[in-house]
C-alpha cells in the first residue's frame, strides 16, 4: 500500500455521516489559540487509491451553536494540522452572485475577498511572517475536487461552476442590497461568511486548500426573488447534504501529493524575526508549526 493521505474537512457536523466510513472515533484537541469548535471526528474511508485517513470539524459545532463572527478559527485549522491533515476542503453555504449560479449549484472557489474586520487571520501576531498569497487555493486540489463534485451533482457539469470568487463578509446579518449591488459589480461568484481567514490560515499552515461552496440561494441584489432567509436556506442545504458527502467521499480518493501544491514549503522564506529574537512563549506557540 502507497503513501496515506488524511483529509479534513470543515462544515456541517452531518458529513462525517457517509457510508463506508469505519473505525470512527472523537479526539479532542487543545491548541495554544484555544480550543476547537467541537471535538474532531475521524474515520477511515477506503478508496480505490488507498486507505484514507478523514478528519471532520463541524465549524459552527453540534446544532451550529458558533455564529460564524465567534468561531476560533486559528484553533480550528491548529486542531486539524495537529491532528495530522495533508489537506483542508472547507465545505460552506454561500449566497449566488450571478444568475448562472443557480439554488443547489456548487462552486469550486479560486479566489477570495476578504472584508472581515473582527477576526484574527494569521498565527503571526507574535513573529513576523508573509506568506506568499496571490493564488489561495491549491489548483490541484481544487481541479480534484471539481471532478469529484461533477461525479455526483444531479446537474453533472451544469451544476459544478469550475473557478469563482467568494466575498466573505463578517455577519452574522446578511447584506443590504446596496452592498450586495456593489459585491456583484465587483463580479464575484459567491457570498459568505466562513472561507476567511480558512484560507489564509491554511496557506500559514501549509496545507492544500480548496473551498466547496454550495449555493443555498441568490442573495438580496435577485430583486425577482424573496429577501434572504434561514428556512429556505436550510431547505436547500438539506437537499444537497448528500452530493456534498458524495463528493467528499470521491474527492478522498483522488488527493494531489501535498508536495505538487503551492502550499507546500510556504513558510519557507517568510519569517522575518531574526533568530533569537522572538521570546520563549512566543516559539513553544508557534512549536506545532514549525521549528524557531
Amino acid at each position: 500500500m502507497g503513501r496515506q493521505y488524511t483529509l479534513a474537512v470543515l462544515g456541517g457536523s452531518g458529513l462525517y455521516e457517509m457510508d463506508g466510513l469505519r473505525d470512527v472515533r472523537q479526539l479532542a484537541v487543545e491548541t495554544p489559540y484555544g480550543a476547537p469548535s467541537d471535538a474532531i471526528v475521524e474515520g477511515h474511508l477506503p478508496t480505490e487509491a488507498g486507505d484514507v485517513r478523514m478528519l471532520f470539524l463541524p465549524r459552527h459545532g453540534r446544532g451550529h451553536r458558533v455564529p460564524p463572527h465567534a468561531i476560533n478559527y486559528r484553533a480550528n485549522v491548529a486542531a486539524l494540522k495537529m491532528s495530522g491533515a495533508t489537506h483542508l476542503l472547507s465545505v460552506s453555504a454561500v449566497g449566488s452572485m450571478r444568475e448562472e449560479i443557480e439554488p443547489g449549484d456548487f462552486v469550486v472557489i479560486d479566489q477570495y475577498i476578504d472584508l472581515t474586520r473582527r477576526r484574527i487571520s494569521t498565527f503571526f501576531d507574535e513573529i513576523a511572517a508573509h506568506v506568499s498569497f496571490s493564488d489561495p487555493v491549491c489548483d490541484k486540489l481544487a481541479s480534484a475536487l471539481t471532478s469529484a463534485a461533477r461525479a455526483v451533482h444531479a446537474k453533472g457539469e451544469r451544476g459544478v461552476h469550475d473557478g469563482g470568487t467568494y466575498v466573505c463578509i463578517d455577519g452574522p446579518q446578511f447584506s443590504t442590497r446596496a452592498e450586495s449591488l456593489v459585491y456583484r459589480s465587483w463580479n464575484v461568484s459567491a457570498i459568505g461568511m466562513t472561507s476567511m481567514p480558512e484560507a489564509k490560515l491554511a496557506r500559514e499552515a501549509e496545507l492544500p486548500f480548496a473551498t466547496l461552496a454550495l449555493a443555498t440561494d441568490y442573495d438580496c441584489w435577485h430583486v425577482s426573488e424573496e429577501a434572504v432567509t434561514v428556512e429556505a436556506i436550510v431547505a436547500v442545504m438539506h437537499k444537497n447534504v448528500n452530493a456534498a458527502k458524495q463528493t467528499v467521499a470521491r474527492l478522498a480518493g483522488l488527493l494531489p501529493a501535498p508536495e505538487t501544491s503551492r502550499a507546500y514549503g510556504a513558510l519557507a522564506g517568510a519569517v522575518m524575526t531574526h533568530e533569537g529574537v522572538a521570546s520563549a512563549e512566543a516559539r513553544k506557540r508557534l512549536s506545532w508549526l514549525m521549528p524557531l
